[in-house]
């Protein structure tokens, strides 16, 4: 039988990972994400494709940015956002993870079917 090793709930991977979900469970800001991984813009013009305030959007890129998934920086009066891609590859990781968890699972599972024919 498999045994997993869990962290504590409250340990600093979990937070990050928290954060990372928490961003990725909104379709805008996906799709901002999505954006700024193919080039640097600037919030206004994020905000442009977008049927709500530019303060909302940058609320969005605030989540983003808290979970490491864009950087920002100041170009004149503009921010500019800019998708990082070391942190969509960790979330790519995190996944992993689960999937490997949840294949092992499965696996243990066919097993026990195949014992009990």
């Amino acid at each position: 039988m498999l045994i997993y090793n869990y962290m504590v709930v409250h340990s600093k991977s979990h937070q990050k990972a928290d954060r990372l979900f928490h961003a990725l469970a909104d379709t805008t800001r996906r799709d901002i994400l999505m954006r700024s991984l193919q080039g640097e813009h600037s919030v206004s013009t994020l905000a442009s494709f977008y049927p709500m305030s530019f303060a909302a959007v940058q609320k969005h890129v605030a989540v983003l940015e808290r979970a490491e998934l864009v950087t920002k920086r100041r170009r004149g009066r503009e921010q500019m956002v800019r998708g990082d891609v070391a942190t969509v590859l960790y979330t790519v990781g995190l996944l992993a993870q689960i999937e490997t968890v949840w294949r092992s699972r499965l696996d243990r599972f066919a097993e026990i079917l195949m014992e009990n024919r």
